[in-house]
């Protein structure tokens, strides 16, 4: 039997491990930070008017009798009670109402103004870090070098769809680089998602839409970007855990490793192990 050989390449430059790392914090301290905004009035609605009557989602609680109170979710006009978990939340012992609970929200508690500051700070850290990247990238060829699939990438989506299902990874010289789902969800992450939800995020605001008229029409409104905003944050943390999946079922250490020193091992056959 050939024997199983390790070699070792540089995976990661210092500016991607970098702007990976930042951005993780980021995306953390934003997540909830986000949640503690929400909660101040945990609804959504599209257009530029709040019709309180009719939100598209909205967390909430209803008294179920006994001086027992049900977590309400209503999404789309479909109620579900999501006791524990939405709409009511044990606070020192005693359930009260409230959209996320409080380890899911940063601050714990309900603190509208802190959350906002916390939101925005790593917003504008977030967008600051992103233009560094975006330079960077645009300078070094990064993009076209890393990130862009080729075509024989392409005429293998079906392929490499499938192998992922199966948690079937590249081996050999194929895993010096992206795959091309890895090439592609970055891209949709880099170039859609962060800057819609950025731009989205700006919307709300109502001194830059006077100066930025252009936004409300974008979004279809302030109701309407405060909703975009939400999913596209969904969107993100589907994104990211489906990437712990796979970082996971590929090899955490290796991984991790390869983001932290930019070293990565990869298993070949053949010859003795190299260090």
């Amino acid at each position: 039997m050939p024997l199983s050989r390790r070699r070792w390449i540089r995976r990661h430059s210092p500016v991607v491990r970098i702007c990976h790392w930042v951005n993780l914090l980021c995306l953390i301290v934003l997540l909830m930070s986000g949640l503690q905004i929400f909660n101040a009035h945990p609804a959504l609605y599209w257009g530029q008017a709040t019709e309180f009557d009719h939100p598209w989602l909205a967390l909430g609680a209803a008294d179920s009798g006994g001086g027992r109170m049900d977590g309400i979710t209503r999404v789309f006009g479909h109620r579900f009670v999501t006791t524990g978990l939405l709409g009511v939340s044990d606070v020192a012992g005693q359930p009260q109402p409230r959209g996320f609970p409080p380890w899911a929200t940063l601050p714990g508690v309900q603190w509208l103004a802190l959350g906002r500051r916390w939101h925005f700070f790593f917003a504008w850290l977030l967008v600051i870090n992103g233009l560094v990247y975006l330079a960077w990238g645009l300078v070094t060829g990064h993009f076209r070098r890393d990130l862009l699939p080729t075509h024989d990438q392409l005429r293998h989506f079906g392929r490499t769809l499938l192998d992922h299902l199966r948690f079937r990874f590249p081996k050999g010289e194929e895993a010096e680089h992206y795959n091309l789902l890895q090439k592609l969800a970055y891209l949709v992450v880099v170039f859609v998602l962060l800057p819609l939800i950025v731009l989205a995020g700006l919307t709300m605001s109502p001194r830059l839409d006077s100066a930025f008229p252009g936004l409300l029409a974008f979004f279809g409104g302030r109701q309407s970007a405060r909703s975009i905003h939400f999913l596209l944050a969904a969107a993100l943390l589907a994104f990211v855990a489906i990437h712990l999946l796979m970082v996971v079922a590929s090899g955490l250490w290796n991984n991790i490793r390869s983001m932290i020193t930019g070293r990565y091992a990869i298993e070949e056959s053949g010859g003795p192990d190299e260090r």
